[in-house]
């Protein structure tokens, strides 16, 4: 999805980490519990908009509403015809009418209403599965092409969940939840005028009673939703001090803490018995309500209607008609406040994911899908180049660097961690914008060409390589999409990887598992060089690519890594300087600024920094 860069003061993360912090952060919860958006004008209009991402099926979503109308009223036919079943049966309907001709005529609309029910569904799913999959692939297409300046103000949770849980709310909103609300309104509109003709006095008792205490108990059933959920959160919070202590357990006992850890979990857990407690409290008074005061009403409403029945006032059909279209109406009623919350969080969802939408990326994959083919010499030039991380604006990083590398040189840049070294790469690779100075390559700015064009000329080895959980062909193949099997056997030979691939029973073809698992650090490390050698870069990044490694793997890939260097623009990070002894430029950064430069030998002579990390590290040798 992108490089996560975290932040601290005077430490930068190497680029060979990035991925890895990404995958290590939990998933953010406090988007998933975001607060609905309130009914407001403004958010009506943000609704509205999301309508645009059904637009090239508006045809099929007014249709499917059309039906929906049909099979809705069709459906509020079934009371009356229940009804006057049993006024034709007592003798007392008002129609010319024998039960079964009218037991024919029912057939055929329970017909008529499953051929426009099934009519219905394909058109609707024809709008929320091709407008959803649109909405998905337009998604990730904003998020891939946006800066690395947006993965690092937003975690890895609220970007996951936006690409699940808000389109799958979108989704459920336009297959489901959108119709069903439209029904349930056109159900009490209907249901209530037929009520009106069917009993105009009978329907006054039930609208004055019904509707108001079903509201009530929709409003109490949030209030014991509300308590449930408070419930779930403390039960986490004791299950998640379970899960830590476990997981660290050699430090509560190393440190004699497991009354401590005891106390705490104890602490939680009567948080949660008092918390269920008062749930359950809740749950035994709408129990009582329901049955006191909903189902007294509906009783009240029966009674009502028994009385006029006994008065002649009403038909037996009619009390049944009004009795079966009283219940459809109380279920629409509850029905339409449980879809609200619904239709509020998918309001929300559209919010979020038009942010996203929004945002202004860093390329354009529509105006500029491929990238040319533009290959440059690798002559490279920091030019007074300050920075600062926009995250962390008071601290400087870069302090008016200058580095200049001619075509085909290997430069190495050392110096204690935190210093700017892979900030220099980050720039070099246009992650950032300086803050002020220039970058050219080949004397141009490296912000006046288009940014794909200009990344495709340069490969980056980092010290942690992240391959993808497919085959090592695939991953190979990152490097150049449309590469020949010589090409790829080439490339694999020359990274002096071949040898344990060939040795795979399934060879280029072998699975390597989520991030390369099933390879050692080493062959990951080849694979990497692979793909490098396979996109035949200009200017070739090594980020400490080999001190991960063992010194039997480290001989193997620097061996390889000189293969690769072989006549292109290199800038090497190394903290092992024996790996560096024959660049042609050593630049020494500290405290963000170029203190030393030259060959090893040259600085060898000094009686300076590089000389005192040398002598670190090669008074044993």
């Amino acid at each position: 999805m992108g490089l996560l860069l975290g932040h601290q003061k005077n430490q930068r993360p190497k680029i060979t980490g990035t991925i890895i912090q990404i995958m290590a952060r939990k998933r953010n919860t406090e988007f998933d519990d975001a607060p609905k958006p309130k009914l407001t004008q403004e958010s009506l209009r943000e609704a509205v908009k999301s309508f645009q991402f059904i637009k090239p099926y508006r045809w099929s979503f007014y249709g499917g509403m059309f039906l929906l109308f049909i099979s809705s009223m069709v459906f509020m036919i079934f009371p009356r015809i229940i009804g006057e079943l049993v006024d034709i049966a007592q003798g007392n309907s008002r129609f010319d009418f024998s039960l079964k001709e009218l037991g024919v005529g029912m057939v055929i609309i329970l017909l008529v209403q499953g051929i426009v029910s099934y009519a219905r569904v394909l058109l609707f799913a024809n709008v929320s599965e091709k407008g959803i999959a649109d909405v998905r692939k337009g998604l990730y297409q904003k998020l891939i092409s946006l800066p690395i300046t947006f993965f690092e103000e937003n975690k890895l949770g609220d970007i996951i969940s936006r690409l699940t849980a808000d389109i799958e709310k979108l989704h459920s909103a336009f297959s489901i939840t959108l119709a069903e609300f439209f029904r349930q309104i056109i159900i009490i509109v209907v249901g209530i005028i037929l009520l009106i003709i069917t009993a105009p006095k009978l329907s006054m008792v039930m609208l004055l009673t019904v509707p108001v205490v079903v509201l009530s108990a929709v409003f109490f059933g949030k209030y014991i939703r509300k308590l449930s959920k408070v419930r779930q959160q403390k039960l986490a919070e004791s299950n998640s001090l379970v899960a830590e202590s476990i997981q660290n357990i050699q430090v509560v006992k190393a440190f004699v803490n497991e009354l401590f850890e005891l106390r705490r979990y104890f602490v939680t857990i009567s948080d949660v018995v008092k918390i269920s407690i008062k749930y359950a409290h809740g749950r035994a008074l709408f129990a009582v309500f329901i049955i006191i005061v909903m189902f007294g009403a509906l009783f009240f409403v029966l009674w009502q209607g028994a009385v006029m029945l006994q008065g002649g006032v009403i038909t037996a059909g009619q009390l049944v008609s009004f009795v079966t279209y009283t219940f459809i109406i109380v279920g629409s009623f509850a029905s339409l406040a449980n879809f609200s919350p619904e239709l509020l969080g998918a309001m929300g969802a559209t919010e979020r994911v038009r942010q996203i939408l929004n945002t202004e990326g860093e390329i354009d994959l529509e105006g500029h899908p491929e990238v040319s083919q533009i290959k440059i010499t690798g002559n490279i030039s920091f030019e007074d180049v300050y920075f600062h991380y926009p995250t962390r604006s008071d601290v400087p990083v870069l302090k008016g660097i200058n580095i200049d590398v001619k075509a085909g040189q290997k430069v190495a840049l050392v110096g204690p961690s935190g210093v700017g070294k892979s900030t220099i790469i980050q720039l070099l690779l246009r992650f950032y914008n300086t803050i002020d100075g220039d970058i050219k390559v080949d004397g141009e700015s490296i912000y006046s060409s288009n940014i794909r064009d200009y990344r495709s000329n340069i490969a980056l080895v980092p010290q942690e390589v992240i391959l993808f959980g497919g085959t090592i062909r695939e991953n190979i193949l990152y490097g150049k999409e449309n590469a020949t099997e010589e090409e790829i056997i080439k490339a694999a030979r020359q990274s002096n990887s071949w040898e344990f691939i060939e040795s795979f029973p399934d060879g280029l073809d072998t699975i390597i598992g989520e991030r390369g698992v099933k390879l050692s650090g080493g062959q990951r490390q080849r694979v990497a060089i692979a793909r490098a050698i396979l996109k035949n870069p200009a200017i070739l990044l090594l980020d400490e690519a080999t001190s991960s490694l063992d010194s039997e793997s480290e001989k193997v890939v620097q061996d390889a890594l000189d293969k690769l260097m072989e006549g292109r623009t290199s800038i090497i990070i190394a903290h092992r300087l024996t790996t560096i002894r024959d660049v042609d430029c050593i630049y020494v950064i500290d405290e963000g600024m170029v203190v030393e430069k030259g060959t090893h030998d040259e600085l060898s002579l000094l009686n300076g920094k590089y000389n005192s990390l040398a002598n670190m590290q090669f008074e044993n040798v």
